[in-house]
């Protein structure tokens, strides 16, 4: 009597993998709405707005079954989550145990910490199907919190150099061609590695553009001990839109090519877990 064989359940290694490429990809739809939001307001279009990735995953709910999308995209950056905790642990990145590649682990704990706050936001107002109730400015209550510690204002020097220094490391990173081990592209024609090497160019140099800013209304903030000088990814936009719209919009379309670039990713990985 002939055994039936049960199909192979995948490996944990397997299951982190696609995790990770749902990651990716949630975390490129995020990217393009929020530089798409951007472009729209840079051109005055209608529906256009400098907004932060909370509000960039909320108009996922006005699209045809919006909750369900939504949640999707919730589900998807809790496996970039889980890769990011991945990585700091198992080292997947081989950056080994010397303070430089403890630093750089301890980063992707911090990327993995961040894009959790967003996942249970997106969550969250997937499942009540309207945005979560806000107790105003995370970052600003935060600031405050620590401008209060002995020392206060050099924690947060400290930690808005650090903001401008990855900000300029995107960029080095970008045309140092340094995010192209992320891809792999065995199996693209030339014409199509070049499109995906230009992409991600412009992409992680708008997105160190904005890391910078970011970190200059930290270091604003240290330097005057005043909390009310930090502000998230819109006020860097505002501030973006102050120079005029041509260089938001370049901007925002930098970060929608970051989005696509994490969707190339998220379709031909380069892994190791």
């Amino acid at each position: 009597m002939a055994l039936s064989v049960s199909p192979a359940l995948p490996s944990p290694s397997e299951g982190i993998r696609t995790l990770a490429r749902f990651g990716f990809a949630a975390k490129g739809i995020v990217y393009f709405l929020l530089g798409g939001l951007a472009l729209l307001a840079a051109t005055g279009m209608k529906g256009g707005q400098t907004a932060d990735k909370e509000k960039a995953v909320l108009t996922l709910q006005e699209l045809p079954m919006g909750r369900w999308l939504l949640g999707l995209v919730a589900l998807g950056l809790f496996g970039y989550v889980i890769w990011r905790f991945v990585q700091a642990v198992r080292d997947t990145e081989h950056k080994g145990t010397k303070p430089m590649g403890l630093a750089k682990r301890l980063g992707y704990a911090g990327s993995g910490a961040l894009y959790a706050a967003l996942a249970l936001y997106a969550g969250r107002a997937a499942v009540q199907g309207a945005p979560p109730s806000s107790s105003g400015n995370g970052r600003q209550t935060l600031v405050a919190k620590v401008l209060e510690f002995p020392l206060g204002e050099w924690l947060v020097g400290a930690a808005a150099l650090l903001t401008i220094g990855i900000g300029l490391y995107q960029i080095y990173r970008a045309y140092a061609g340094k995010f192209k081990k992320d891809v792999d592209s065995s199996s693209l024609s030339s014409e199509q590695k070049q499109l995906v090497e230009r992409t991600g160019q412009a992409g992680y140099t708008a997105r160190g553009i904005v890391l910078g800013i970011l970190g200059y209304f930290l270091l604003q903030a240290a330097l005057n001990s005043n909390s009310q000088e930090v502000q998230g990814t819109e006020g860097a936009f505002d501030l973006l839109s102050s120079m005029g719209p041509a260089v938001l919009g370049i901007v925002a379309l930098g970060l929608m090519a970051y989005g696509v670039y994490q969707i190339v990713r998220a379709r031909f990985p380069m892994l190791q877990v």
